[in-house]
């Protein structure tokens, strides 16, 4: 089985990481504890989104945003994390960032569909 190995990241943090003393960190430890919550956070709230938009769409729309944030997720991997002989890295500053572009272009595509209709072309992005 591979270790996980999670480099020190410098992002910003939200309430309840603050909350939690990530405002000043006191090793990589705290560092990694406070970068994960971010992500895990971001996480549930693209998963929230996603359902959102899809509950909206007909099935055929609900493929191609499947499709889309299946090629989303591979991108968001491919950049933010790397597989050595020693373990995963991963930069949970990259992922949470990316995770947040993704929320808001779901949220523009949950704007569009609700008032002009859907682009399928922007829904399989």
């Amino acid at each position: 089985m591979k270790k996980i190995v999670l480099p020190l990241l410098l992002a910003a943090f939200s309430m309840a990481a603050h909350a939690a003393g990530c405002a000043k960190p006191r090793n990589a430890f705290d560092q990694v504890y406070c970068s994960s919550t971010q992500f895990s956070q971001s996480d549930r709230d693209l998963n929230q989104e996603y359902d959102r938009v899809k509950q909206a769409l007909h099935p055929a729309e609900q493929a191609t945003l499947k499709h889309g944030q299946l090629a989303w997720l591979s991108q968001r991997d491919a950049r933010c994390s790397l597989e050595k002989d020693e373990g995963y890295f991963v930069n949970l500053e990259c992922a949470t960032d990316m995770t947040q572009q993704r929320i808001a272009f779901l949220r523009e595509r949950e704007r569009e569909c609700s008032s002009t209709g859907c682009v399928d072309a922007k829904l399989g992005e």
